[in-house]
């Protein structure tokens, strides 16, 4: 299993322009390019995945993640701010790299915990953070994750 196999090059940003956290889990569920109702819905429950506890874990990156009917397979985006986003991170810095996991709620092949925490142990590479603030192409993005392994 491979990060790559569950992102899309449409599911990656380098600009997200949101000021929120609210705002930025928008703009990350429509990079998954889903129908109106179903981004309505995975925004409501990434919304109350993130009341339970930030899912920002320090170091500028956060691993907004949910389990919801709409989902009809497990997928992926990330997205790169570049002002950075408050999130409640466990540093209390803002977040300028987020990794977006939605999947269904029963998958066969169990894949949503391994996902989450092979991008958690790319997230924890001192490098990580540096090397994803210069990228610029989802092919530069592809290439970093083939690097690291994930």
């Amino acid at each position: 299993m491979r990060l790559r196999d569950f992102f899309t090059p449409g599911a990656i940003s380098f600009d997200l322009q949101a000021a929120d956290k609210h705002s930025v889990l928008a703009e990350l569920v429509g990079l998954l390019d889903v129908d109106q109702r179903a981004g309505d819905t995975l925004l409501r429950v990434l919304q109350r995945r993130e009341s339970l506890g930030s899912t920002g874990m320090g170091r500028g990156i956060a691993i907004p993640h949910c389990r919801s009917l709409v989902a009809q397979r497990l997928r992926l985006a990330y997205g790169h701010s570049r002002t950075g986003v408050e999130f409640q991170a466990i540093d209390g810095k803002p977040v300028h790299h987020l990794f977006l996991i939605v999947a269904p709620p029963l998958e066969i092949s169990n894949q949503y915990l391994p996902v989450l925490g092979r991008i958690a142990q790319l997230a924890k590479e001192t490098d990580v953070p540096d090397r994803l603030s210069a990228l610029t192409q989802p092919d530069d993005f592809f290439r970093l994750l083939e690097e690291k392994g994930v």
